[in-house]
Parts: structure tokens; C-alpha cells; sequence
């Protein structure tokens, strides 16, 4: 197996309940890289960007204004299978359906606020990691 880049956001939720540090400290012992990472608040028109893909879904206003609601810390990760491990680590989008000891079976409260994003794809973990990092950044 390879070594992979993907992208993540801690919420705006998790941000504010201050469980930010050991939500970074989870994705480090799952054998996570840090390759950039800053906190920022989104504008409405950066949320509805990132979020574009949904933006005939139901949920697509909830979503921009719970993004803009507080700062959210955006990361680029590594490491052997990024998307899949870390998905594996954040848990189902449904707290109520997420396995133990993952990251939203700890912090979520429910599908619509659960405390982090991941990429689902190499294709969106690009477009992701392109959104918010310059070449530089991931130097």
C-alpha cells in the first residue's frame, strides 16, 4: 500500500466544546502525518464552495450556516490508506451508528453536527486539500 494524502476539518462544534486537541491527538496515533494545518473561519461564500456538490440537497443551507457558525481547523494528513484509515477512525456520520472509540461516537452529537469531515476519494481529497492549502503548504 501507498502513501496518501487526505484532508480534514475539525467543525465548528467540536471546535467551540474545546475537544479539538484530542481529536488531533486520535488522528496521531492512528498513525496520521500533520502536513499543514490552520484554524480559519469560513465566509458563507467559502462554505457554499466547499460544499458545492451538495447544493441541491435538503440539507445544503443548514450545513453552509452551521460551517459558518465558529472557526473550524482544517488539516492535510498522511500516511499508508489516509482516506480509508481515516475514515475508519472518524466513524459513521450518524454518531448513533458510529463504532466505539471513534472520533464521532465520542464527540458528535448527531449526523448533521458530528464534530469532523474526511475526504471519501483521492479525486475529493485533492479538490479538498487544493481548497484551502498551496502547494507550499504541503511541501
Amino acid at each position: 500500500m501507498s502513501v496518501e494524502r487526505t484532508f480534514s476539518a475539525i467543525k465548528p462544534d467540536a471546535v467551540a466544546a474545546g475537544q479539538a486537541g484530542e481529536i488531533l491527538a486520535m488522528i496521531q496515533k492512528a498513525g496520521f502525518r500533520i502536513l499543514a494545518m490552520r484554524m480559519l473561519r469560513l465566509t458563507d461564500s467559502e462554505a457554499r464552495g466547499f460544499y458545492a456538490v451538495h447544493r441541491v440537497r435538503p440539507f445544503f443551507e443548514g450545513l453552509v450556516k452551521f460551517m459558518t457558525e465558529g472557526p473550524i481547523i482544517v488539516m492535510a494528513l498522511e500516511r499508508e490508506n489516509a482516506i480509508g484509515a481515516l475514515r475508519e477512525v472518524m466513524g459513521a456520520t450518524d454518531p448513533a451508528k458510529a463504532a466505539e472509540g471513534t472520533i464521532r461516537k465520542r464527540f458528535a452529537s448527531n449526523i448533521e453536527r458530528n464534530c469532523i469531515h474526511g475526504s471519501d476519494a483521492p479525486a475529493t481529497a485533492q479538490t479538498e486539500l487544493q481548497f484551502f492549502f498551496s502547494a507550499a503548504d504541503l511541501l
